[in-house]
């Protein structure tokens, strides 16, 4: 028998969901980075054309493929280090503390004085 513990097929970093948003905005933050080559940003962008694009085969599973496909490649093909810099930037953790301000506390925002 293994006695490796249980196993799961979902992240523990947060799921599939979570994963998927995290992959979204890296894509999200690489199309907008100029150090990502033009060409290569025309990946997702193709990807995304064929979905809205009616096409010949029937089906979702083709669709789904092709988008996986598209999004997969452009960040591989992105320039490490821009895309190390940008997953770091999503998952990092600023340390603090949470703390409730009490209401008398609170800053007073004044209106701004305008004409």
């Amino acid at each position: 028998m293994d006695d490796k513990g249980s196993r799961s097929i979902i992240p523990k970093s947060g799921g599939v969901f979570h994963e998927l948003a995290l992959r979204i905005k890296l894509i999200v933050r690489l199309m907008g980075d100029r150090r990502v080559n033009p060409l290569v940003k025309l990946l997702p962008v193709g990807a995304l054309a064929y979905w809205i694009i009616p096409d010949i085969a029937p089906g979702p599973i083709d669709d789904a493929l092709l988008i996986w496909l598209g999004t997969y490649l452009f960040v591989e093909l992105c320039p490490p280090e821009v895309v190390k810099e940008h997953m770091h930037a999503l998952t990092s953790v600023i340390d603090g503390e949470w703390r409730e301000v009490p209401p008398g506390d609170q800053p007073r925002i004044e209106p701004p004085q305008g004409s």
